[in-house]
């Protein structure tokens, strides 16, 4: 889509920017992660299990934002895979705790380089400093609306 023909009032309002943009990085990051037969959510439980340690299911899908009721199928997907591993809670047998396996984590790594790249290539236009400034305002923007309106439907 040529956004150029846009009247310019419709074309500068933020939330439209945002979404536009946001749309063609959703596009550009699934389309990489395809590449290695990945999915977004994938790459997210990855870096959870990676940064945070083994997690029930429920731990998970709070640290990352996956929804309770889609977070079985991302980690039927990593297991069938051989990327996460089940195991009983030893704490509550109801439970399993999951654990990223060294297989997991390698390609988590790959995974890493192939975000990195299409980060890149989203953000081409702008150089370090002002992609650390865009960073750093969406963030702020995110934890400002985090914050006034958090998301307890999970």
């Amino acid at each position: 889509m040529d956004d150029r023909a846009t009247p310019d009032r419709v074309r500068r309002l933020p939330s439209r920017l945002l979404a536009m943009t946001a749309t063609h990085g959703d596009r550009l990051v699934s389309e990489a992660l395809a590449t290695e037969s990945a999915r977004k959510w994938h790459f997210v439980v990855l870096v959870a299990l990676t940064e945070g340690g083994p997690a029930s299911q429920s731990t998970l899908s709070t640290r990352t934002g996956i929804f309770r009721s889609d977070m079985v199928a991302v980690i039927n997907d990593l297991a069938d895979r051989g990327l996460v591993e089940r195991a009983p809670d030893p704490d509550d047998r109801r439970r399993n705790v999951i654990t990223a396996t060294p297989r997991g984590r390698a390609h988590l790594r790959r995974l890493d380089e192939i975000i990195d790249a299409a980060q890149d290539e989203l953000l081409a236009p702008l150089d370090e400093a002002e992609r650390g400034q865009l960073t750093g305002l969406l963030i702020r923007l995110l934890d400002h609306h985090t914050r006034a309106a958090p998301n307890t439907a999970r």
